[in-house]
């Protein structure tokens, strides 16, 4: 195992601090928490409050910032964080008008989340939740009852704490964040494992020429293993799926988010996002934004996701709004 790491008990305390120091002017790390708020706190708008396991940077920590979250905290790598964690960064975001929770949908984190709303809502913080599980490929697996939640997250995190952003009250604020939810599909490829820090081994075997449809962040089970695809071909599979699962009709307009998974050059994101485009225009849809990079990702490994968010007038204004936070500037 080669990892850029000082001791494995610190990676997430370490990770953090590296986060807080890239980004003093806007974020600040909660003293004693695995937690990223920002610098300044607005108390009279909707606070976002997400997080999950470490492993998947820039999720949640670089989503933190003006017109996203308000906290973002992080578990130890593929682990939920604890109630404790989470209800403290509740605590250090805590508005007059609420806050709202953004959960992706696995068994540890809507738990969790769950307990640490209620000890909020003990203490008289209002809150919401809203599960994200935009994951196409499969309907139950190994983290979840339901599918996975992942890279569409990123879009929740956006257009809701924009909204947020306008003053709208915390009902609003849910509904557009589930609105979202409704109309967001992902899917994705693994083309090598990754390596968890504390196993000190790849989580999985994949042989030279093959690959795998489907696999979750965290290395769960795909839906099939396959030779090795060239990029129009990947496309029109992860597309087909998509399509399935939410027809889209000819002349919709759409977000495009093409999402390595932490292993492959932004050279193959592009060609992938070539594809994409393509089968989108034959298919009649107006891409309005295309986002390519490492959004949401799984250590090391080679592979990428794609999403699409079917747009209407209010979401498409939304996503254009300004946002300072470090993995999403516009």
């Amino acid at each position: 195992m080669k990892k850029i790491i000082n001791a494995i008990p610190d990676i997430v305390t370490e990770m953090l601090d590296g986060v807080a120091a890239a980004h003093p002017e806007t974020l600040r790390r909660l003293e004693g928490q695995s937690v990223i708020v920002r610098k300044e706190i607005r108390s009279d708008k909707v606070t976002l409050v997400s997080g999950g396991g470490s492993g998947h940077e820039p999720a949640h920590a670089g989503y933190v910032g003006t017109g996203m979250l308000d906290a973002a905290v992080a578990g130890e790598v593929f682990t939920s964080p604890t109630p404790d964690r989470i209800k403290a960064a509740i605590d250090a975001v805590r508005s007059d008008a609420g806050t709202l929770l953004i959960v992706k949908n696995y068994s540890g984190d809507v738990m969790n989340f769950e307990m640490a709303a209620e000890l909020a809502e003990t203490d008289g913080v209002k809150t919401r939740s809203v599960i994200v599980n935009d994951d196409v490929a499969v309907e139950n697996s190994t983290y979840t009852t339901g599918r996975r939640g992942i890279a569409g997250t990123v879009f929740v995190h956006k257009i809701a704490g924009a909204l947020a952003e306008r003053g709208a009250d915390l009902d609003a604020v849910a509904a557009v964040a589930q609105k979202v939810v409704d109309n967001v599909r992902s899917m994705g490829f693994a083309l090598s494992p990754c390596t968890v820090p504390a196993n000190g081994r790849p989580g999985f075997d994949l042989g030279d020429g093959e690959m795998e449809f489907g696999l979750g962040i965290h290395g769960e089970p795909g839906v099939r293993r396959a030779p090795v695809e060239n990029a129009d071909s990947l496309a029109k599979n992860l597309l087909a799926v998509i399509f399935d699962d939410l027809p889209f009709r000819r002349g919709d307009r759409v977000a495009v988010l093409v999402n390595g998974l932490g292993g492959t050059p932004l050279m193959e994101l592009y060609i992938l996002n070539r594809s994409v485009a393509a089968l989108c225009r034959e298919r009649g849809l107006a891409v309005a934004k295309t986002y390519v990079g490492n959004f949401m990702t799984s250590l090391e490994m080679a592979g990428a996701s794609v999403s699409l968010l079917r747009l209407d007038p209010e979401l498409e204004s939304l996503l254009a709004d300004p946002s300072d936070a470090p993995a999403f500037r516009q």
